[in-house]
């Protein structure tokens, strides 16, 4: 008997309000909305969860211990994306950095 084949990933979004709606206005289910009181312990459980996927706001990874940022930094099952606060105030993550994270490759320009 031919074996079924699993359902792909999934991606959970943890973040503020206004970020949860955004994402359940676009259809996804797995939100969780979270204030500062309980953002780090909501992160945690999505991480220890069966998503594929784990998008977070910047302010959350504000709250992590650094072992716990490097830990989601270094994630690749799941893959954490975070994302800008919706105060507007946010980190970016270069290409070359995003590159050597997920694909474990260095980017060079040729001159």
């Amino acid at each position: 008997m031919p074996e079924t084949p699993k359902e792909p990933g999934r991606t959970i979004v943890v973040g503020e309000r206004e970020l949860a709606i955004g994402f359940r206005l676009i259809g996804l289910k797995d939100v969780v909305e979270v204030t500062p009181d309980n953002s780090v312990a909501e992160f945690e459980k999505a991480m220890s969860g069966d998503y594929a996927l784990v998008i977070a706001t910047q302010s959350i990874r504000a709250l992590l211990s650094e072992t716990e940022r490097a830990a989601a930094d270094a994630s690749l099952h799941p893959l954490v994306v975070f994302v800008p606060t919706p105060s507007g105030e946010y980190e970016v993550e270069s290409i070359e950095a995003l590159a050597k994270r997920i694909l474990g490759v260095t980017l060079t320009v040729a001159s």
